[in-house]
């Protein structure tokens, strides 16, 4: 009797938490390729959105107890601008800082806008173009546009123009738009640098 009591209660449930299921997407966290790839390309804001808010409480926990850097960084974007939970734009920033101290590249690029720009923080163009450089450096590409440009536009040092010319030149990029524009910036900064120093910047360093 017991068992087949405990056994009804078994069928009752599986079947109640199907038809949960059914009526419910339900919505497994990322994985940190996906997360990533979602953080490289601007859209990792876009996706808790179109998540219905539903992964909230397991990104504060890979955020703050994991510490995994492109969690850390979505957690403080999300708070630093109110996506699905309520907004701490100062709280949000010290996180988007903390992801840029374990190496997240997006986040130290996107320190380096908010500096240029003036977003959340008092504008500091030779704070911004020292994280633009960093992220530059590594082969991010957004950053080095925006490295490039600044030099272009009078900002950083001259001595700077070798280095950001070859990380840029060297860069891998398979979108016909952004060739372009990787073109135009160098042709831009090429005009500010020795001959001699442009050839030898276009050279891979082994």
């Amino acid at each position: 009797m017991k068992q087949s009591l405990f056994l009804l209660l078994i069928f009752t449930f599986s079947q109640y938490a199907s038809a949960y299921d059914s009526q419910y997407d339900v919505i497994q966290v990322y994985s940190q390729d996906e997360l990533n790839h979602l953080v490289n390309i601007n859209q990792h804001l876009q996706r808790v959105k179109a998540d219905d808010c539903q992964l909230v409480e397991d990104i504060k926990a890979h955020a703050l107890k994991i510490k995994e850097p492109a969690y850390t960084y979505l957690w403080g974007d999300m708070l630093a601008w109110g996506v699905c939970v309520e907004r701490d734009a100062r709280l949000g920033m010290y996180y988007i800082k903390q992801s840029a101290k374990q190496g997240l590249l997006p986040a130290i690029e996107q320190l380096g806008r908010y500096y240029e720009r003036g977003t959340l923080v008092e504008a500091n163009k030779e704070r911004a173009i020292i994280y633009y450089r960093e992220a530059a450096l590594q082969g991010f590409l957004n950053a080095q546009f925006n490295y490039v440009r600044m030099l272009i536009d009078g900002y950083g040092s001259p001595v700077d123009y070798e280095d950001a010319y070859r990380a840029l030149f060297l860069s891998i990029i398979d979108n016909a738009k952004l060739k372009r524009k990787s073109r135009r910036l160098l042709s831009q900064l090429a005009e500010k640098m020795p001959e001699n120093v442009v050839t030898r910047a276009r050279k891979e360093v082994m």
